[in-house]
C-alpha cells in the first residue's frame, strides 16, 4: 500500500523530468496498442520517431516538422500565458477557425488583384479574428463571472459551424461547380504564404512561430507584465496586494493567446491548407494544450514540444502509408502523451511513500 505526500516545495527534478517520462510510458503504452493491432510496435516506434530524422527523404521530412511545429508552438506560446496565471482558454480551436476565416475573407476580398499589401493586410485579420473570438469569455469572464472554460470551448463549436456555412455559402468557390470550399489561396500569390525556401515547405508561419517564443521569453524573464503572470499564478493573493489587476490580466492573455491562434489559422488556410473548407478545423486548437504542458508552460520548452508533437504528424503519416497503421491509432498515440504527462506530472509536488505497516 503506498500513499501520496504533499512536498513543501516543487520537486526541480521532477518537474523537468516528467515529461521525458511521460514520453517514454507513451511509446511503451503505444507499443502495446500497435502489437494489440498487429503492428509490429518496435517497427511502429521507429517508423514515427526516426524516420522522419533519419530515413529516406528525411531532408524534407525535417522540414516538414518546422511546418507541422508553427500552428502548435504558436497556439500553445498563446495559451501558456493564460495557464501560468490560471486563465483557461480551451477554445483556442475556434480562435484558429476564426482566424482563417478573417485573413481568407480579405484575400477573396480582393481577388483577383495583385498588391504587396493584400497579404500584410491577411495578417492582420487573421489576429484580429481571432483575439475577437477570445474577447467574448474574456469580457464575459471579467463583467459576469462566467467560467472561461466552459464559454471559450463551447464558441468552438459555433466556429465549426460558421466555418461549415461560409464553405458552402458567402466564401465558397463560384467556379467550383458547386462543391463547397473557397478558391484555393495558394494559387493566388498575392494571399498565398509562399515558401521562404524551395522545395522545403518552409513558409511565414515557421518564422512568426519563432518570433513569439522569443518575445514571449522575453516577456516573461525581462518585463514587469511577465512577473505580474507568474506571480498571479502562483500565488493570486500576494498578486492582488502587489497591484495586480485580474481583469485587465484576463483580458491581455485571453486576447494574446486569441491573437495566436488566429495567426496560425491564417498562415495556415493560406499556405498548407490552402483554402476554406469544411474540414479545415483540425484540432491543432486542442493538441496545442498538451504542447503547452508539455513543455512545462516555457517558450523553449514549448518549442521541443511542438517539434516533438510535430514527429508524432509527421511520422503518423509516414506509419499510415508504410506500415498500414490506422490515423485513429496515431490520434490515440498523441493522446496518451497528454494522459502520462497528467498523470506523472503529481511527483512535482507528491512524493510516494509505502507504508510497510499492516493495518488492523
Amino acid at each position: 500500500m503506498f500513499i501520496l505526500e504533499k512536498r513543501p516545495n516543487p520537486s526541480r527534478f521532477w518537474t523537468g523530468a516528467t515529461p521525458v517520462l511521460a514520453v517514454v510510458l507513451t511509446m511503451i503504452a503505444g507499443g502495446l496498442l500497435f502489437a494489440a493491432l498487429g503492428k509490429n510496435p518496435f517497427e511502429a516506434i521507429r517508423t514515427i520517431f526516426l524516420d522522419p530524422l533519419i530515413g529516406d527523404n528525411a531532408w524534407y521530412y525535417r522540414a516538414q516538422l518546422l511546418v507541422k511545429a508553427a500552428p502548435l508552438v504558436l497556439i500553445a506560446i498563446g495559451l501558456s500565458l493564460g495557464f501560468r496565471a490560471g486563465i483557461w482558454n480551451i477554445g483556442a480551436e475556434g480562435q484558429y477557425i476564426l482566424g482563417a476565416i478573417f485573413g481568407a475573407g480579405v484575400g477573396l476580398w480582393f481577388y483577383p488583384s495583385q498588391h504587396w499589401y493584400i497579404f500584410p493586410l491577411m495578417i492582420i485579420a487573421g489576429g484580429f479574428g481571432g483575439w475577437l473570438w477570445a474577447m467574448i469569455p474574456a469580457i464575459l469572464k471579467t463583467r459576469f463571472g462566467t467560467n472561461e472554460i466552459l464559454v471559450s470551448l463551447m464558441l468552438v463549436y459555433v466556429a465549426k459551424n460558421l466555418l461549415a456555412s461560409m464553405a458552402v455559402g458567402l466564401m465558397r468557390n463560384p467556379e467550383g461547380s458547386g462543391f463547397p470550399g473557397s478558391r484555393d489561396l495558394s494559387a493566388y500569390p498575392s494571399a498565398a504564404n509562399l515558401e521562404i525556401f524551395a522545395g522545403t515547405g518552409i513558409h511565414w508561419g515557421v518564422v512568426a512561430a519563432v518570433i513569439a517564443v522569443i518575445a514571449s521569453y522575453i516577456l516573461l524573464q525581462r518585463h514587469m507584465l511577465g512577473f505580474q503572470i507568474r506571480l498571479t499564478g502562483q500565488a493570486p493573493r500576494a498578486a492582488r496586494f502587489a497591484g495586480v489587476k485580474p481583469e485587465r490580466l484576463v483580458v491581455f492573455c485571453m486576447g494574446m493567446s486569441g491573437i495566436l491562434a488566429g495567426l496560425a489559422g491564417m498562415f495556415e488556410v493560406a499556405g498548407p491548407a490552402g483554402k476554406i473548407s469544411i474540414d479545415f478545423a483540425s484540432g491543432y486548437g486542442f493538441t496545442a494544450i498538451i504542447v503547452a504542458f508539455l513543455g512545462r508552460l516555457h517558450p523553449i520548452g514549448i518549442l521541443l514540444a511542438g517539434l516533438l508533437m510535430a514527429l508524432t504528424y509527421v511520422g503518423g503519416d509516414i506509419a499510415q502509408s508504410n506500415i498500414g497503421l490506422p490515423s485513429a491509432a496515431i490520434q490515440a498515440f498523441q493522446g496518451m502523451l497528454l494522459f502520462f504527462l497528467l498523470a506523472v506530472d503529481l511527483l512535482s509536488n507528491y512524493r510516494i511513500r509505502f507504508n510497510l505497516k499492516e493495518a488492523h
